[in-house]
């Protein structure tokens, strides 16, 4: 299967003409069988750029969710006002409540909009667990297994239970991670791999019995990486011979700075407008 991926949202802009950025990751992949659209970003950018960028939302098959932040998740109303009825596609834990502090600052980053809301503008939530195919060739992972001790939380993140009782760091179980089959390989889209890089990886070679990785794009949250977790996690890219590595959003320009200086030509940066042909 061919495919084609788009880059509509995130932190910066890497063509020209119309788009702009914003810190949030959204991805419009095009493939032989069916449209699909992997995060909404923020919700200042979304359509702005699916204009410019000449990607119709409307021709959309499902949304899927990586996670519930509103980084992720805040483009929801717009995209739906456009498409009508689409299916959305994530974990059961995306309308949880989250917050961020540090130092004296405390904000809420969960998804901005409640879920009645979202079904009333056409959202017809599936929320699961376990890995779901969504179309011809095209995942979405499920619940991630954390294998690696030292791909960790981030610190500055806390679940709020329904109860009120606070689950410091936020596990983040709800960090999902789309997988496209192509001719070249798998694709792995990432929306901020919260469940670390190399479980996602690993789980996704296990669960689909390939080990064949043309491509992994999108947040790889390296920015809060320990020295050893990005050693080990370019340690996992030469292993599999993945020939294309584009980062966005959470991995950081000094991470990003990294990965480009030792990957050389496999490396590209993921900004808005960026594609990639699988």
């Amino acid at each position: 299967m061919k495919a084609r991926l788009t880059i509509l949202c995130e932190n910066s802009v890497g063509v020209p003409f119309d788009v702009i950025g914003e810190h949030g990751f959204s991805c419009f992949v095009e493939t032989d069988k069916g449209n699909y659209l992997f995060d909404t970003g923020q919700g200042f950018a979304i359509i702005q750029n699916s204009l410019a960028l000449k990607k119709d939302l409307r021709t959309i098959d499902a949304v899927m969710i990586s996670h519930g932040h509103y980084d992720h998740t805040g483009g929801l109303p717009a995209v739906l006002k456009l498409k009508g009825p689409v299916d959305v596609y994530g974990h059961n834990d995306i309308f949880a409540r989250r917050t961020w502090s540090k130092d004296d600052v405390t904000r809420d980053i969960g998804i901005p909009y409640r879920r009645n809301y979202l079904e009333s503008l056409g959202a017809r939530f599936k929320l699961g667990t376990n890995m779901v195919k969504i179309g011809s060739g095209v995942y979405l992972t499920g619940e991630i297994p954390r294998k690696s001790a030292f791909e960790k939380g981030d610190a500055n993140m806390t679940l709020i239970s329904e109860e009120g009782r606070q689950v410091h760091p936020d596990p983040l179980l709800d960090d999902l991670s789309m997988v496209v089959e192509t001719d070249k390989g798998l694709i792995i889209v990432l929306g901020c791999a919260h469940a670390g890089m190399i479980n996602i990886i690993t789980y996704a070679i296990t669960q689909l019995k390939n080990e064949r990785i043309f491509a992994v794009i999108g947040g790889t949250h390296l920015g809060f990486s320990t020295d050893r977790q990005f050693d080990e996690t370019l340690k996992v890219i030469d292993k599999y011979n993945i020939e294309r590595i584009g980062v966005s959003h959470c991995t950081g320009l000094e991470k990003a700075s990294l990965m480009h200086a030792r990957l050389g030509q496999r490396f590209f940066f993921g900004t808005v407008g960026a594609v990639l042909e699988g």
